[in-house]
């Protein structure tokens, strides 16, 4: 048998698209990298560094790359009989500036998420609530932390205690009909990613302009 191809068939490299003309075959999945050792690095008390040794599959190439092993962390979308949303205040180090987000924090050695997220809830917020369901979770940062952030829904939360704030922490709680929380998050009122991951599982925040012409995009 020849093994002269035709060249009126695809290529390998190459597949008919439903419109005719040819489009590039998908590629490949990268190769994980093989780890050679591990070493700890500095404790931050709120993470710990460590330091990987792995061979890039691409070009051999062997290097260290650091990894913050975190513990994971919750937050909570609750909404209170009226259906508005409980959000809280605080001064954040990093930009240094207060921003607005939802209660939510660490998950205590062996915790189990959702209790970590209405232990959260009332500590933060003085709310709590016996209606809760899942939002799944997300990587926070997965180029170099190794936790993940667990979402929750609280529905028809009452505030029955109050705050019990740590020695860092200093927070102010609001409510925010679901309008406002919408417009604040389109406007950049709100910008903490994981709290914008949190209630895309629940509340619709496209921009309607954008969302219109992507619908229109085939």
């Amino acid at each position: 048998m020849s093994d002269h191809k035709d060249p009126s068939e695809p290529q390998d490299a190459e597949r008919p698209s439903a419109d005719g003309p040819s489009v590039p075959a998908p590629a490949p999945a990268p190769s994980p990298w093989p780890k050679h050792g591990s070493r700890v690095g500095a404790d931050y008390r709120i993470f710990r560094s460590r330091w990987d040794t792995l061979t890039n599959p691409r070009n051999g190439e062997t290097m260290d790359r650091v990894v913050l092993e975190t513990p994971d962390w919750v937050n909570v979308v609750a909404f209170d009989a009226a259906g508005d949303v409980i959000v809280i205040e605080q001064f954040r180090f990093g930009p240094g500036h207060n921003t607005i987000e939802i209660p939510g924090g660490m998950v205590d050695p062996g915790e189990d998420p959702a209790v970590a997220a209405a232990r959260e809830l009332r500590e933060e917020t003085g709310y709590t609530s016996e209606r809760w369901f899942p939002l799944g979770s997300v990587n926070p940062n997965p180029a170099f932390h190794d936790n993940r952030c667990h979402h929750f829904l609280a529905l028809d939360a009452a505030p029955t205690h109050p705050l019990e704030q740590d020695r860092g922490e200093d927070i102010v709680v609001r409510t925010m009909p679901r309008a406002e929380l919408v417009d604040a998050i389109r406007t950049g009122r709100i910008e903490h990613a994981l709290v914008l991951t949190a209630v895309s599982r629940v509340l619709d925040l496209r921009w309607p302009d954008v969302a219109r012409e992507a619908e229109r995009t085939p």
